[in-house]
Order: C-alpha cells, then structure tokens, then sequence
C-alpha cells in the first residue's frame, strides 16, 4: 500500500482537493485499495476549520463530498506513517522541512515535479481561481499515478527476472 500525503499552507484548499480528487480517481480505476491519502497543513492557522467553501463547491460540482475533511496540520511522526510528501508549492516544502528537519528517504515533491513541466500550484485564496487549481492538481495526480505504477511494473519486473541471474 502507497501512502500519500498531499501539503499546502492551511490543509483547506489545495491539499484536500487533491486528497479528495486523488480518492475518487483511485476509485473509478478500481486502485483505492492499493493506496491510503490524507492531507495536511505546514500552518497551524486553520486546525480544525473545514475545507474553504469555493474549494468544497468544485469537489461538490464534481460529485466528491469533503464535508468531514477538517485541517490539520503535518508532525514529524507523518513521517514514518508516509511514503511521499506531495507539497502544492515551494514555499509548502521550505515550511514542511521545518516541520520534518530532514528528509533522508527523499519523500518530499511538489505535485508538479511529476509531470513535463514541473512548477508550482498558485493558490487559490489569493488568486480565486479554483478552476486553475482543480487542472492543475489533475495534472500532477495523473502523472503522480503513472510514476507510481511505472515504479511497481518495474520491480514486478524486478522480481520476475533478477538482475543477478545464474542462467547467464
């Protein structure tokens, strides 16, 4: 099972889109078993506040209820619990490492970093485009998911045909 964690500032715009966006792309493909999502905040400015409601409303449009999702924010114990920190932005990274203090397992990426033009998510609080986001935040998961699969194709792959093979 692949544990994910998706980070933005406050843990009620970006990062619950994706959480919430991610699930329901899990399901349609019949994955959702094979993986476990949350998401969080770098701040403690929204603990405990529900998901922002023009951000509630796309999901909503989109037939994806996040109404029990509530912020909180990232622990170091996040840590061993996760296998990819997937950040909206550089500065969600700058704030999460203060959080986790190093990162030896190289799990931190910013969404973006998966796809052929790796950048930042804008944030919707201040731009007010929850349209924009909603691309965006597909776009990294649809590549995040085909690295992932490539990765466990390649060590089935692996696993079938060692590398170390006496047959040779």
């Amino acid at each position: 099972m692949v544990h994910v964690l998706f980070i933005c500032h406050g843990n009620i715009c970006r990062s619950p889109m994706a959480e919430f966006l991610f699930r329901d792309m899990l399901r349609k493909k019949g994955l959702e078993q094979s993986f476990y999502i949350a998401s969080a905040a770098t701040s403690r400015e929204e603990i405990g506040n529900g998901v922002y409601p023009p951000a509630k409303e796309k999901l909503s449009s989109l037939g994806i209820d996040c109404c029990q999702k509530t912020a909180r924010q990232v622990t170091q114990q996040d840590y061993q619990d996760f296998d990819y920190f997937l950040v909206m932005e550089s500065y969600n990274a700058r704030n999460l490492m203060t959080i986790l203090k190093e990162d030896p397992k190289n799990k931190v990426y910013r969404l973006l970093d998966f796809t052929h033009q790796p950048r930042d998510i804008a944030d919707p609080w201040y731009s007010g485009d929850f349209d924009v986001t909603h691309l965006d935040i597909i776009e990294g998961l649809e590549a995040f998911l085909g690295f992932i699969l490539k990765q466990q194709a390649d060590s089935k792959k692996e696993s079938i045909y060692p590398l170390n093979n006496t047959y040779n």
